[in-house]
């Protein structure tokens, strides 16, 4: 499959979801101190929240030494590789696969910057109800979030082929 009949074309909508998770987090910095400070959008629903996070999701492995840092480092990498191979490999009409690879790719790509030049990841999106909170998270961690759930979505409702849907 040559370049042009192949799925990477699709790696624009990666440089976007990086460029809109880096620009959002340097006006989080900016403009969100002092962290941990919440700053209501919609009052019993959505806090801008600066945070940092040494972990993955969920701040898992952040009370670690360290070495965290370079295993998300490696493992951001290595899935950014190996999604990218599936993007060669898909054909560029597919785009129920094209789409979700890529925004997992900017996803994971966007906050492996922020590991490579801070060793943590800015957070600042709070989404709460009453004495609930979710996870602080990211425009990266939204892209890789809403590439999967793409990704299940469509493995499950996928028609056969040559039904027409797919």
């Amino acid at each position: 499959m040559t370049s042009k009949s192949n799925a990477t074309r699709w790696l624009w909508l990666s440089a976007v979801v990086i460029a809109l998770d880096q620009l959002s987090k340097w006006l989080a910095v900016h403009a969100l101190q002092p962290a941990g400070l919440p700053h209501a959008v919609i009052p019993g629903l959505l806090n801008w929240t600066l945070t940092f996070n040494s972990g993955a999701a969920f701040s898992f492995l952040a009370g670690s030494d360290g070495w965290q840092r370079w295993f998300f480092v490696g493992l951001a990498v290595l899935v950014s590789a190996v999604l990218a191979t599936w993007l060669a490999r898909t054909p560029r009409s597919d785009w129920r696969t094209a789409m979700p690879l890529a925004l997992i790719i900017g996803g994971a790509l966007g906050n492996l910057i922020d590991r490579l030049h801070a060793a943590y990841v800015t957070d600042f999106i709070q989404f709460y109800f009453r004495q609930w909170s979710f996870a602080v998270f990211n425009v990266a961690d939204s892209g890789i979030t809403v590439g999967a759930v793409m990704l299940i979505v469509f493995g499950l409702f996928a028609g056969k082929p040559g039904d027409g849907v797919r």
